[in-house]
């Protein structure tokens, strides 16, 4: 294996530190009908079509972000953006609530209501009925498809635990769930109306072959739920004994040396949990086992599928989740990314309103995500004939290659071509960042004498402990060997980076073959975002690149977010364009959007991603030929900010952070 490894020693700028923007901490679930924004600077000509943003907005309860209890702003309704560009020097916006069936039982069932009691609730990330089962929040992600015989593109709006949703472009409301309900498995054998399906909040689309593949998967965790039915019968602990949890967890907190043990316990948890997990299905006949299904639909007939396994004949089996996954000609690759979310956040935290027993098993049960990604390919050839569930068929088996790459990711990106069957993998490393968790209102600074951290800032995400990484993979699909691997990063420019935009399709509607730019968003580093427990949890990280006293120290100073290009090629990979945003601000969402008349080249087109400082949200739209020379234009508009101001004056601080939001591309004027 060929490898090179790059660490840009450049010193990061002097910056000062800045407070965490008001706007990122807010959200409305105001629907919004033919709003025109205001545009500053130059509107590009060739700026045509519509973008679609999705974002979570809270839920029916909370009328928006942030929750009063300081719930993960992650967690809600999503919440459909489309900006429109048909006429010429105007931008129009429209927004709805994504309304699955689910929602409208959550609606009859708030507190209040004559069915309360099966009310539905936040257990972390995931949200919960113990009487109805759980929320599909469709509030992640969005993929365009256009099959064969469709006169259109379509658009399917995503969550990583729920089955995808088509929406109606026009008027933004669902139109079908992909897949019957019979078509999917649940994590859980309970039977719940609206059953814990997990999947992949990135599915894949190939325009060659007019094939949408997914996953469908679950954890022996899902299934250990019917082992605890006392949990269904309660509503809460007694008050007294959620303090006496709370000092507990305090008293972990303050005490390295137990620290120190539970987590020495921890690095052998998962053998007793395995171990346990037998012991329960013998005496209870219940079958708690973990699958993971490779799923494939045509646009019209039923979904196929097959059940993945190692070569030794045992199950795949998924330790975190599978938040993307990416096609190639001739491969399918799947990946264990670092983001934890599923039904054992129910056991983690089996009664929200008791926030002392949230904290207590929140220090003694979690743990760092894993340090590594590991990568299951399937070949497309052993696609034969699958299972259609809708027809009760017997079950079919495919063989996959396990492949482990140092350094987790939550988000990758294939080449669609493998020549010599190599496949192309493109990674963004998000090193000791647990995107999962969130600031609670017992969190203390990692700075001395550690402080509470701002209340206001409750349910916002923490920062990374590490500086991320860009990877380029070349890896044989058939023998799962890591042939050349290539890995840099930049002490200005990659601390946090998540979201990406590109090329996605040439004006043919094709893929292209190879990827050669990638434009991705940071997020910085934020002293506010620092605190002493997730120092703690990755203080010991097993790659780690920056010391923990210099991620301390430029925390303490800031570091501000970047939108910069990625080049990659076989040569080489560095980057090679950056814009970085002034103090104060972050971006989130971009999109690459082709001109009308490009030539199909990965740099002809525009980016555009959603900006937020201060108590403003806006829409910034920037040359992807030159990031440097900051954006061309800007779209604001008063009902955009208008809810934050609201809601800081209410004294109600929150979120408006569009969650990991995926824009669809915009389409071609005349496509």
């Amino acid at each position: 294996m060929k490898e090179t490894t790059q660490l840009s020693t450049t010193e990061a700028k002097n910056t000062s530190c800045s407070s965490v923007p008001e706007s990122v901490m807010t959200a409305g679930r105001c629907e919004l009908t033919d709003v025109k924004l205001h545009i500053s600077g130059k509107l590009p000509d060739d700026l045509q079509g519509h973008v679609f943003i999705v974002g979570p907005v809270g839920d029916v309860n909370s009328g928006g972000l942030p929750y009063p209890n300081g719930d993960s702003v992650l967690n809600g309704d999503g919440m459909i953006y489309r900006l429109d560009f048909d006429c010429q020097g105007e931008v129009g916006l429209k927004s709805r609530i994504v309304k699955p069936p689910c929602y409208f039982a959550d609606k009859a069932t708030r507190p209040g209501s004559m069915y309360a009691k099966y009310r539905f609730r936040n257990h972390g990330l995931l949200r919960f009925s113990l009487s109805l089962g759980a929320r599909n929040d469709l509030n992640t992600a969005f993929l365009p498809i256009r099959f064969r015989d469709d006169s259109e593109e379509r658009l399917l709006v995503t969550y990583d635990a729920g089955r995808p949703y088509e929406i109606d472009t026009q008027t933004l409301e669902v139109v079908t769930p992909v897949g019957a309900n019979l078509e999917w498995r649940a994590e859980t054998q309970l039977k719940f109306p609206f059953q814990p399906i997990f999947s992949t909040a990135h599915p894949a689309f190939d325009a060659h072959t007019n094939r949408m593949f997914t996953v469908n998967y679950g954890r022996a965790a899902g299934n250990f739920l019917e082992t605890i039915p006392f949990i269904y019968g309660l509503d809460k602990l007694p008050h007294e004994i959620d303090e006496l949890l709370d000092i507990v967890g305090e008293f972990i907190e303050t005490q390295d040396l137990i620290k120190d043990f539970i987590k020495l316990f921890s690095q052998f948890s998962q053998n007793i949990w395995q171990l346990y997990i037998r012991i329960i299905e013998r005496i209870t006949s219940i079958d708690i086992e973990d699958f993971v299904y490779l799923v494939c639909w045509d646009g019209v007939g039923n979904l196929e599928r097959w059940k993945l396994i190692l070569p030794d004949g045992s199950p795949v089996r998924i330790e975190q989740t599978m938040h993307q996954i990416g096609v190639t000609q001739d491969y399918v690759v799947l990946m264990d990314t670092a983001f934890k979310t599923g039904l054992e956040q129910i056991i983690n935290n089996p009664f929200p309103e008791n926030k002392g027993v949230e904290r207590c098993l929140r220090n003694i049960l979690t743990q760092p995500v894993s340090p590594d990604s590991t990568i299951y390919i399937v070949r497309r050839a052993d696609l034969k004939v699958g299972q259609c569930p809708a027809s009760a068929q017997q079950e079919v088996e495919v063989v996959v290659r396990r492949v482990v790459i140092p350094l987790e990711a939550a988000h990758f990106l294939v080449d669609y071509e493998n020549p010599h069957g190599q496949i192309t993998l493109h990674a963004s490393h998000i090193c000791a960042w647990d995107v999962a968790e969130w600031l609670r209102d017992y969190n203390s600074s990692a700075y001395k004498p550690h402080n509470p951290v701002p209340s206001r800032l409750n349910g916002m995400e923490q920062d990374e402990m590490d500086i991320s990484r860009m990877g380029r993979y070349v890896i044989d699909g058939e023998s799962g060997q890591i042939i050349k691997s290539q890995v840099i990063s930049d002490l200005n420019l990659t601390w946090g980076v998540g979201l990406y935009a590109y090329l996605d399709r040439l004006s043919s509607g094709m893929p292209p073959g190879q990827i050669k730019d990638i434009y991705w968003t940071s997020f910085g580093l934020w002293k506010e975002l620092l605190t002493k427990f997730i120092c703690d949890l990755y203080k010991d990280y097993k790659y780690r690149a920056v010391p923990v006293s210099e991620v301390l120290r430029l925390a303490e100073q800031g570091v501000p977010a970047n939108l910069f290009r990625l080049h990659t090629s076989d040569e080489s990979l560095y980057i090679a364009d950056s814009f970085q945003f002034p103090e104060g601000y972050m971006v989130s969402s971009p999109q690459f959007v082709p001109y009308v008349d490009g030539n199909d080249g990965s740099t002809d087109g525009y980016i555009v991603c959603a900006v937020v400082f201060d108590d403003s949200n806006e829409i910034w739209v920037f040359d992807a030929n030159n990031l440097k020379a900051g954006a061309v234009c800007k779209l604001s508009h008063p009902l955009l900010t208008a809810y934050c101001k609201f809601m800081r004056y209410s004294k109600r601080s929150t979120q408006m952070k569009s969650n990991e939001t995926v824009l669809a591309r915009l389409a071609r004027k005349n496509s």
